[in-house]
């Protein structure tokens, strides 16, 4: 059994940061992998843990330098990892839903995988929908926002907890090929161990174009298109009093009668 996990790597903005044209500075991002992501990678080594004969294979769009998150994922138990990423996509301004489910999907046609994990949504844009919208290219079922899963192998079938709205758990079963979000909570994601990162640089990371994929370059053409980035101004200020509740108490009811919401 093959099981393929989109791993993504966001980036984390500092409460002071920049802005260059349309993006934020690179000076005041961090990068880290996706959390939801993190998860979908721990049920993925668990279930290769608890069947024979699982491969673990992770899939991201991104630059060299999102290859620090893929050995992570790596580092924690997955087996291989391919990571797509060339000019065009390089180029282009904005990767939406559509461009990313139609280039992971074309990688999972080559890779045939029976399970696709995928992460709820991502830190940076919370859209929560490429998941699906790969199942729907592929033709395969699929579970959004699922906390808890049991497979059975041998019948090919997934049994899943669904976090739906309004705290209602839906349970269903799946049959696989099937591709599932993981959310946050169905499981505690193990640390990278010493020994696990440094066989993480020993194992396979794969580095394929869209030419590669079966892709060219219109995939990344979006009706989309950022048009400004800016700092929206305060609507207000907040006012911050230092000391004990004895020495800040007056000051705070100063504070309120000055503002009209006590009377003097």
């Amino acid at each position: 059994m093959k099981i393929l996990v989109t791993v993504k790597e966001v980036a984390e903005v500092e409460d002071q940061f920049e802005i260059s044209g349309l993006d934020i500075a690179d000076s005041s991002l961090e990068y880290d992998l996706n959390e939801w992501d993190d998860y979908a990678v721990e049920e993925a080594v668990q279930l290769s843990e608890a069947h024979d004969d699982v491969e673990v294979v992770t899939v991201t769009i991104g630059p060299e330098r999102a290859e620090e998150t893929v050995r992570m994922a790596l580092a924690k138990g997955a087996d291989r990892a391919i990571r797509v990423w060339d000019d065009s996509i390089e180029d282009a301004q904005f990767l939406d839903v559509d461009t990313k489910a139609e280039i992971i999907a074309s990688v999972a046609e080559e890779e045939d995988p029976d399970f696709i994990l995928s992460g709820v949504q991502a830190g940076d844009d919370a859209n929560g929908a490429t998941g699906v919208a790969v199942a729907e290219r592929l033709g395969f079922e699929w579970g959004a926002v699922v906390n808890a899963l049991d497979l059975d192998v041998d019948e090919g079938i997934a049994s899943v907890h669904r976090e739906l709205e309004g705290g209602v758990e839906e349970l269903t079963d799946i049959e696989i090929p099937a591709v599932l979000t993981i959310q946050t909570g169905i499981n505690e994601p193990r640390y990278a161990s010493l020994r696990g990162i440094r066989q993480a640089q020993r194992k396979p990371l794969d580095v394929q174009t869209l030419d590669d994929i079966g892709l060219d370059a219109s995939v990344v053409d979006s009706e989309i298109e950022r048009t400004d980035m800016y700092e929206p101004e305060s609507e207000g200020d907040a006012t911050l009093w230092e000391g004990s509740a004895e020495d800040t108490a007056g000051e705070l009811a100063d504070f309120l009668r000055d503002k009209g919401v006590v009377e003097g």
